[in-house]
């Protein structure tokens, strides 16, 4: 199959996948950006009797595609953040979100006027301000290594949208930097933050399900080496800094469509920028797994792709026995096993999974969805009083953490590693043979060619230190 030929099967795939996440992510995003998107000024809570200026948590956004300007409009509800500037390499993007920061701060001043909010096309501009405690790295995921070192470095506290990197040496790095540097360090996996997560993972941890066998979870699929024709770059758009380090490639609106988003992560089907399904989506479902397993400082020990012909889909085997699979959607009755009183056409949640254990399984899924056979199996943990709004949820513990100066619930360690889980599925797929590995060594056993894809070369003048 030729680029153009392997590109066009991905991306239908991809939009199957994505077209029940996608409807939900818009609606949930709708509910924030309401037009001209001006946020009341009781919800900011700027009035001194609320969070006195000396007190705010003063914040930076890099990047401001999709889920930038989600952030944004999060960060704009808090009485105790104050944003001071935002970053993108996208001139309609940064203009329009330092546009809408001055609205909403404006309409609560006396003057109905406010112009505090900076906007800036280069990440390492924002990070000299020494009057910023804290920023937001959406960015794609080329950067967010290298965006985060460079925060870590500059003194700042960090919140990084997932996958945390582009390969598992920059997560070792992330994860080494960080920590040298004491700083505080949310990664986006916002289901941490969920009810029905938080209670499904501790239901699992508690030994309800006995010993877990399977675990199944939604999204395959990885990127491909694709060429698409150079187009003209659009005015506006600085597209050496867009591709930062990763190779140089000519611009095509595929990866980056100029203005306003048109989706979360347009790039992720090229290899150069992403890995696909399994590093944008699946790294979510990745994520409770392995912090219902307990496996937030290890990982798997076992990969094996369904090139091999060995198994129907990505297969993944931990140490204690549990095996974790990528399914397309549901499970198939002909290749695996159904567990008692389970609907064979009942689609694997998107971003959730369910867990299978010797005494019956829990299912869980977003907003809200958690079942299990048998049914008493939810009794044994008691529902959440915490409002279902993850984000939200996430950014409140991110702020909490950054002023006691503790882990939030996804920090540096737990986060990458649920990254590498995503990178080891994409080695695996593009090598196309079973791969052991080692989750202490953070390496594969006996294969050289595995192991030179743990890292890739940036285009200087970046690099990692």
């Amino acid at each position: 199959m030729d680029d153009r030929n392997a590109m066009r099967a991905f991306s239908r795939q991809s939009r199957a996948l994505h077209r029940y996440s996608r409807r939900r992510f818009l609606r949930a995003w709708a509910a924030l950006l309401p037009t001209p998107w001006v946020i009341p000024a009781r919800a900011v809570g700027l009035e001194a009797k609320t969070t006195p200026p000396s007190e705010r948590i003063t914040i930076g956004l890099i990047g401001l595609g999709a889920m930038g300007r989600g952030h944004l409009a999060h960060m704009l509800q808090f009485p105790e953040v104050q944003v001071l500037a935002v970053c993108d390499v996208d001139r309609w993007r940064r203009e329009d979100a330092q546009r809408i920061t001055h609205q909403t701060y404006a309409a609560k001043q006396p003057s109905g006027a406010y112009r505090g909010c900076a906007a800036y096309h280069d990440l390492r501009e924002l990070l000299e301000r020494q009057d910023i405690d804290a920023v937001i790295i959406a960015t794609g995921d080329r950067w967010h290594a290298l965006a985060t070192v460079l925060a870590a470095q500059a003194g700042k506290d960090i919140y990084c949208e997932k996958p945390c990197s582009l390969t598992i040496q920059e997560a070792r790095v992330m994860m080494d930097v960080v920590r040298r540097y004491g700083r505080i360090f949310q990664g986006g996996f916002q289901q941490r933050s969920s009810p029905e997560f938080v209670r499904a993972c501790q239901l699992v941890r508690q030994g309800v399900l006995g010993k877990v066998r399977c675990v199944y979870v939604n999204f395959p699929g990885t990127s491909e080496e694709v060429n698409l024709p150079p187009e003209p770059v659009p005015e506006g758009l600085d597209w050496e800094l867009w591709l930062g380090p990763a190779p140089w490639r000519p611009y095509h609106h595929r990866f980056h469509p100029y203005g306003m988003p048109r989706g979360v992560v347009p790039w992720h089907f090229c290899r150069d920028f992403g890995g696909g399904n399994l590093t944008s989506n699946a790294v979510h479902a990745f994520d409770v797994v392995q912090w219902a397993l307990g496996m937030d400082d290890s990982g798997p020990v076992e990969i094996i792709p369904p090139e091999t012909g060995q198994v129907p889909v990505l297969t993944y085997k931990y140490a204690m026995g549990t095996v974790l699979q990528v399914v397309p959607g549901r499970l198939n009755p002909n290749v695996q096993e159904i567990p008692p009183k389970w609907d064979p056409q009942t689609v694997i949640q998107p971003f959730g999974a369910l867990y299978v254990g010797d005494n019956g399984w829990i299912h869980v899924g977003r907003e809200g969805y958690l079942v299990a056979h048998p049914a008493e199996i939810l009794q044994h943990a008691p529902k959440t009083k915490s409002e279902d709004r993850p984000v939200y949820n996430h950014h409140l513990n991110w702020l909490g953490a950054i002023r006691s100066r503790s882990d939030p619930v996804s920090n540096v360690e737990s986060a990458c590693r649920s990254t590498i889980v995503s990178h080891l599925g994409c080695i695996a797929h593009w090598t196309g043979r079973g791969l052991r590995w080692n989750p202490v060594e953070e390496c594969f056993l006996d294969d050289y060619q595995a192991n030179l894809l743990r890292s890739r070369p940036m285009r200087q003048p970046w690099r990692l230190e």
